[in-house]
């Protein structure tokens, strides 16, 4: 293990056939968090103070990401959510909240649904589900994320990042291969998140990758926007869910925003 003031204790677990990359900073009851895709860990640096003021957050870094290197299977947030459920096994936690965004947003998602008896709550920011919720002019550019791509990618955050941390820095193009296939492929979790027996905060900026009303959409389905919640609540969604558009804020820094990293805490905190 390595620990620094700015990074935390960073530790590796071998679950599910991948040598997973966690960092754990604070203490409290535990969080699991979740970065988007060609990130890691570290796209969280700006609110991680505030987030781990009360919580132990582990931060992980997913499957061919960060200091995770790849394995040889698809990009797939199902698999990624199984790697987290049995992450959680792994570090013997009792039910953390699982938070993620983008990429990792879908990720949290899936592990609530997939592995309800192992999590407490849910916090899932900017992630879609269903393909065709994205905008379309959003769709034809990640049809273009391929290994081509990344030549044209040297000079920003993402591959700088990337560099600096992977065990194999030279996978960088294939991590863009294997991303941009996981884009092109559809999928429609309507009828997994109808059933999700977590509770589970929707987050998105008022200006995301795919329209406010797909949130809404999403919420809808978890038996919320459906009615008046009521003097005393009684009208609210019967699994404890809840709602966030956040005011001028898009899919590219919501992550760095202090009013996701305040929502997402009054949710989860409201089982102290």
């Amino acid at each position: 293990m390595s620990a620094t003031a700015s990074t935390g204790t960073g530790a590796y677990a071998e679950v599910n056939g991948i040598n997973l990359y966690y960092e754990t900073h604070g203490s409290g009851r535990p969080m699991i968090l979740l970065h988007g895709g060609l990130g890691s860990g570290e796209m969280f640096g700006a609110i991680l103070p505030m987030l781990a003021d009360h919580h132990q957050v582990i931060a992980v870094d997913l499957q061919g990401h960060g200091r995770t290197a790849d394995i040889d299977r698809p990009l797939e947030v199902p698999l990624m959510a199984d790697d987290i459920g049995a992450l959680i096994a792994h570090l013997g936690l009792d039910r953390p909240d699982v938070v993620g965004f983008s990429l990792g947003g879908g990720v949290a998602l899936l592990t609530g649904i997939r592995h309800p008896e192992k999590v407490g709550r849910v916090v899932s920011a900017s992630a879609n589900i269903r393909r065709s919720a994205v905008y379309p002019e959003m769709l034809g550019q990640q049809g273009q994320v391929n290994a081509a791509a990344a030549e044209f990618l040297k000079d920003t955050p993402m591959y700088e990042l990337y560099h600096r941390v992977a065990p194999r820095p030279e996978d960088f193009p294939r991590l863009l291969d294997k991303i941009g296939a996981a884009m092109q492929q559809d999928f429609d979790y309507t009828d997994e998140v109808r059933g999700m027996q977590v509770p589970t905060l929707i987050v998105a900026g008022d200006a995301d990758m795919a329209p406010p009303s797909h949130f809404v959409e999403i919420f809808n389905l978890l038996d919320g926007g459906l009615r008046d919640g009521g003097w005393t609540g009684e009208g609210r969604p019967k699994g404890g869910h809840a709602l966030a558009i956040l005011p001028g804020l898009t899919h590219y820094n919501l992550v760095d925003s202090p009013l996701f990293a305040a929502t997402a805490l009054a949710f989860l905190d409201q089982q102290d």
